[in-house]
């Protein structure tokens, strides 16, 4: 039962209670399996482009840069480093007083790779009065990672990844949040000379967000030659998960009920606020110094000119529709559009009469639609693209995380590992209708995906909930296109000795 205080804490949290009830439902009856037809392989339902295509398809987005649209950039940031820094949190905290596992050798090693190496450098002087080779000399190399991850220095440990420095430039460095800025301007600005960028932070970052773009933003807008339109957003509090009991029952703190973050799939809130036509998704750690940019620049810029491509042919046909009952032949035609290129394969509509099958087609295209970048499988953790069935019993592309999976079914296994691909967050989305007209994003949730996990608040168990994912369930009613592109245009920050990849370094 929710007491009269519980009513108030939803009130300011703008939280139903039909929502709550749904969520107390979903703890005691999880979340349905997916079923799988197959992977997104390049036989069926992923596309490989030849060069020439891949020209065309540079050319088509150039030329959608010169209209009047909005384009806008979407970088979820909200994420803490503390998980790049795993391995150096365990030596901090750990018995051994010397670097002995192969992350922590490689760390102390190659420790002067590091861009933020300076900055860690005159941490250490102005704290212990020496500067880092003194100190492994000494071997004091706790106090070194203590001052690279605690407040008291730099506390990368508990800053957001988009804030510390990643790449080193001659005497200068970057930040992944500048290089955003950097590689939006290759791919992102219209005619005009504008480059719209989104960043979603968290509440505690968004002050050091701001300072940071204060910081930097006229210096990008000189050497760049662009007007920089960087805004920011939170995760709303609407979109907080309650926790529960070991009896699926809401889980409270000195008779409070204890809330959580939705996780990034809360984020299709943020994204159906912005006024854009075109939005490009990449994640904040995924980014390469200038002189790497390139590929990333041709396939982005691909992607983008294969979703205008399809935009436009599924204009033509909804306008088509709008002007009435089309011809048999028409409807066909569009059918095959819907099945080759937008993959949506529907078993049952061959019987279908003329007027139906319009109706079913015109709502099949009238959704938001998104062309998905892919990578080949290098055994990286990640979700992939498959084919699934849907509830109304078509079949279509849906990426997924292993937990949306039944991997105790040894068939629905053997799919999953025959994935030749995985995805690495690379989006580019169409937001609007055949009118004009934005979409709302909230309409095309699949609410019977989501994710539960365990967890520990005061020394007691909880349940956590998480929504659907922002490029699972979040987007799964969408058009959704497959193209596969390089794997050296995926490139993300997951530890910080990743840092010392060969793409990060100059």
């Amino acid at each position: 039962m929710l007491t009269a205080n519980d009513l108030q804490l939803l009130k300011q949290k703008g939280i139903t209670e039909e929502k709550i009830r749904q969520q107390l439902h979903n703890f005691k009856a999880g979340f349905p399996y997916l079923e799988i037809i197959s992977p997104a392989t390049p036989e069926q339902g992923l596309v490989q482009p030849g060069n020439e295509e891949i020209a065309h398809y540079l050319s088509k987005w150039d030329q959608y840069l010169e209209g009047s649209s909005t384009i806008m950039k979407f970088v979820p940031a909200s994420g803490a480093a503390s998980r790049m820094f795993k391995d150096l949190f365990e030596f901090l905290n750990g018995s051994s007083a010397v670097p002995s596992t192969p992350a922590e050798l490689q760390f102390f090693d190659q420790i002067e790779s590091f861009a933020f190496y300076t900055l860690l450098n005159a941490s250490c002087r102005q704290h212990t009065g020496k500067e880092i080779p003194a100190l492994i000399q000494e071997k004091e190399y706790k106090k070194i990672i203590a001052l690279l991850l605690q407040p008291e220095g730099l506390n990368y440990g508990g800053l957001p990844k988009g804030l510390l420095q990643f790449h080193r430039y001659g005497t200068t460095t970057r930040t992944p949040f500048e290089e955003h800025l950097s590689e939006g301007v290759l791919y992102a600005m219209n005619r005009q000379k504008e480059v719209n960028i989104h960043f979603t932070v968290s509440t505690e970052h968004r002050s050091l967000f701001e300072q940071h773009l204060a910081e930097v933003k006229a210096t990008y807008e000189e050497q760049l030659d662009a007007h920089l339109h960087v805004s920011f957003s939170e995760q709303k509090p609407s979109t907080d998960t309650l926790a529960a009991d070991g009896n699926n029952e809401p889980f409270r703190e000195e008779g409070t009920l204890v809330f959580r973050p939705g996780g990034h799939g809360a984020l299709i809130e943020n994204l159906n606020d912005l006024d854009a036509d075109i939005i490009f998704i990449k994640n904040i750690d995924n980014v390469v110094p200038d002189a790497r940019k390139n590929p990333t620049v041709i396939y982005k810029k691909m992607l983008a000119g294969i979703l205008v491509s399809l935009q436009e042919k599924r204009n033509n046909y909804l306008s088509a529709m709008d002007e009435g009952l089309l011809s048999e032949e028409m409807l066909w035609e569009i059918a095959d559009f819907c099945e080759q290129e937008l993959n949506n394969i529907q078993p049952f509509i061959s019987d279908m009469e003329r007027a139906a099958l319009q109706d079913y087609l015109y709502i099949k295209l009238d959704r938001p639609i998104r062309v998905c970048g892919m990578v080949p499988n290098t055994g990286e953790p990640g979700g992939g693209p498959f084919l699934t069935v849907n509830a109304d019993d078509t079949i279509s592309p849906q990426i997924l995380e292993s937990s949306q999976i039944d991997l105790s079914n040894p068939a629905e296994k053997a799919k999953m590992q025959r994935s030749t691909h995985f995805n690495p967050v690379d989006l580019v989305c169409g937001v609007r209708n055949h009118k004009g007209e934005k979409y709302n994003l909230l309409n095309y949730v699949d609410q019977n995906t989501g994710f539960i996990s365990l967890k520990s608040k005061g020394g007691k168990e909880l349940k956590a909930l998480e929504l659907p994912g922002l490029w699972n369930g979040a987007m799964s009613d969408w058009n959704t296109v497959f193209v596969e592109v390089p794997l050296e245009t995926f490139n993300p920050v997951k530890t910080v000795n990743d840092l010392l990849r060969t793409e990060h370094q100059e």
